[in-house]
């Protein structure tokens, strides 16, 4: 019985990914935002999170802002990225599901319809924010040895979550980078692939006050 189950789970899940049509996303609205002194003047991490969810709009421009396409020409990214392996991939983890960011096609791509924000994370906080953002690398994308490749994977991680951070503070939301995840545990709920590497995770939402 309990095969059986685990078997009909996993059906309902890739029901979900085949059957659910991808979620366009608005067009990212380049032009708002604050002074960049003023931004980084105001950048922090925040571990308080209400749940209150963060607007269609807000959610598109974060995502661009996050690692999407800023010269459509040449299909380069909001962040560098080492030899343009563009590996990382940034999983969006809502109460309605998990979703892939589409950067190219600017939609969000359905993964799982369990909500796993409460796995995205060790800390409380993780399940009452309205996102917590997933960094995979996608190691079939890169090249080279396994201690410069980490080495590259690491660093572009940091970068799309920087352009985060900066968002948020441009913004007036909360957000914290998080390395401490159980990674095997979220891997499965992701259904990751064995060359996939969660790097970190980062929550984003209203401060509760």
């Amino acid at each position: 019985m309990r095969l059986l189950c685990a078997v009909l789970v996993l059906c309902a899940a890739d029901s979900f990914a085949q059957d659910v049509k991808p979620v366009p996303l608005l067009s990212p609205q380049t032009e708002i935002g604050r002074p960049l002194m003023q931004v980084l003047k105001d950048r922090s991490s925040a571990r308080s999170f209400s749940s209150k969810e963060l607007p269609a709009q807000v959610l598109s421009n974060l995502l661009w802002a996050a690692f999407g396409v800023n010269r459509p020409e040449s299909g380069k990214r909001t962040a560098p990225s080492a030899m343009n392996w563009q590996e990382i991939d940034v999983y969006a983890a809502t109460p309605d599901g998990l979703f892939l960011y589409d950067a190219k096609a600017n939609q969000l791509i359905p993964v799982v319809r369990d909500d796993v924000r409460s796995q995205t994370g060790t800390q409380p906080f993780v399940k009452d924010a309205s996102l917590n953002l997933v960094y995979v690398a996608d190691l079939s994308r890169t090249r080279g040895g396994s201690a410069e490749r980490d080495m590259y994977v690491a660093a572009d991680t940091g970068f799309i979550a920087q352009n985060v951070y900066l968002f948020c503070a441009s913004e007036g939301l909360a957000t914290v980078v998080r390395g401490s995840i159980d990674r095997p545990a979220l891997a499965k709920a992701m259904r990751l692939r064995p060359d996939q590497r969660i790097i970190l995770a980062q929550t984003v939402g209203y401060s509760r006050k």
